[in-house]
């Protein structure tokens, strides 16, 4: 130690000087070239040189110590900034961990989403094509509300004289057409059926339908009302125009909201699909029959729903995809179809000739009183009534057929003056507006059907 003093004087009075100026470093930097070995063996006392502190550190010498407090204070600093890295490491990990586990559950959320979209889809088409196989009730509802017989019960009858057998079932000459359209025999076309109320329109596709039980076949009953024609057509179709989806629960927007006609829209998207599906499959067209289509009303709304139907209609009927049959009373349907027609066929029914009049007549009260009525009184019958099959039926269910048909006559002239009226010279020309049939003075000379 005793050597080393002359070497470390000179070192501290720069020490001094340097301390003094604020050039520590500088001076520490100068030290270092000394050796590691004098740097070590001065530590203290240079320490303690600077400080003005003499002698080995004593537990009594408390003097202040601005080395020691400089090196404790950038000991915290440092402290410090450690401490603040490692705290924006830990929150730069816990940004990275939540969003990583946002991340995965927004992946698995859209995963989950996409597969049950297309599982929603797939179901969407799967229970529409259920609509269109074998065994749809609705046929069932149909044909023992219109008392059409099924082909399992229309067995023959035998008379009791032995004379032979008499076929329940009046076969009618439009029969063979309606059954090759309803089969899909007959294709590139779409179809309208007019004719009188309860000439056998409905019957003869329900009897068709039950020759194939209803394969490929549906049936809906049209309504007035767009939104009870559009619950029909969903439920004829098995669709639920995506009511039952679960994506309303995140508050998407509803089917309601778009309107009557857009669900419809929807609905018929999904069916050509089921078409196309079934063309590759099958081979033949699927068969929608729309009943009692003049229930729809003749204003805005019916006419766009129409020109809908009928857009439709000829569109799959030029591909094949499906057959599209309108079933009407009224001749109002074909005036608004017949504009834009082109590959629409009308077929209109009539009521039936005598001899079959008769025969059906004779069958009816066969099946419901096991009698053979004479043909006199047949022939009365249908000079007062006429071929009308909703006629024949209601007369042969009652004991006395004469007396039913003049009821029937009594309550069709009730209706029909109902809807008459004579005019003379004293009333207005506003009364005309109020009436649907209208007679003049002028032409007085009118005569009434046979049937009065």
């Amino acid at each position: 130690m005793l050597m080393l003093r002359p070497i470390l004087r000179p070192q501290f009075a720069r020490a001094h000087v340097a301390f003094r100026h604020k050039q520590l470093y500088p001076f520490l930097q100068g030290l270092q070239h000394a050796g590691p070995g004098a740097i070590k063996a001065c530590k203290p006392t240079f320490t303690r040189s600077l400080t003005g502190q003499t002698g080995p550190p004593t537990p009594g010498n408390d003097a202040p110590n601005p080395v020691d407090d400089a090196t404790e204070h950038a000991q915290q600093e440092e402290d410090q900034r450690e401490a603040k890295k490692q705290a924006w490491r830990n929150t730069a990990w816990k940004m990275f961990e939540a969003a990583a586990t946002t991340g995965a559950s927004i992946f698995i959320l859209g995963c989950v989403g996409i597969g049950y979209t297309k599982y929603y889809k797939w179901n969407v088409i799967e229970k529409m094509e259920n609509a269109f196989r074998e065994g749809d009730p609705v046929l069932d509802l149909a044909a023992s509300g219109k008392e059409v017989f099924r082909e399992p019960t229309r067995t023959e009858v035998t008379h009791d004289d032995g004379e032979g057998d008499c076929d329940r079932w009046i076969p009618r000459d439009e029969q063979e057409k309606i059954d090759k359209i309803v089969w899909g025999e007959t294709k590139g076309r779409y179809h309208l059926l007019l004719g009188e109320k309860g000439t056998g329109k409905s019957s003869m596709l329900i009897d068709a339908m039950s020759k194939v039980k209803g394969e490929g076949c549906s049936m809906m009953e049209a309504h007035a009302d767009l939104e009870v024609f559009r619950i029909r057509l969903g439920r004829c179709l098995d669709f639920e125009y995506h009511e039952d989806n679960i994506g309303s629960l995140f508050s998407i927007r509803g089917p309601r909201d778009a309107g009557a006609i857009l669900d419809i829209e929807r609905a018929l998207n999904k069916l050509e699909k089921v078409a196309l599906r079934r063309r590759q499959r099958v081979g033949r067209p699927l068969i929608l029959i729309i009943n009692q289509a003049h229930l729809i009303r003749d204003d805005e709304d019916g006419r766009d729903l129409l020109e809908l139907i009928q857009q439709r209609a000829e569109q799959w009927a030029a591909s094949n995809l499906a057959t599209v049959i309108i079933n009407s009373d009224k001749y109002w349907v074909f005036e608004r179809l017949k504009h834009h027609a082109t590959r629409m066929e009308v077929h209109q029914i009539k009521d039936l000739g005598k001899e079959q009049a008769m025969q059906a007549l004779r069958n009816y009260r066969m099946k419901y009183w096991k009698e053979r009525p004479e043909e006199s009184l047949l022939e009365e019958v249908y000079d007062k009534i006429g071929g009308r099959l909703t006629f024949l039926n209601r007369v042969a269910k009652s004991e006395n057929m004469v007396a039913k048909c003049n009821h029937i006559c009594d309550m069709e002239k009730i209706w029909f003056l109902n809807n008459c009226a004579i005019l003379g010279e004293e009333m207005d020309d506003d009364v005309m507006d109020q009436q649907k049939y209208a007679v003049s003075l002028s032409s007085i000379p009118i005569s009434l059907p046979a049937m009065y």
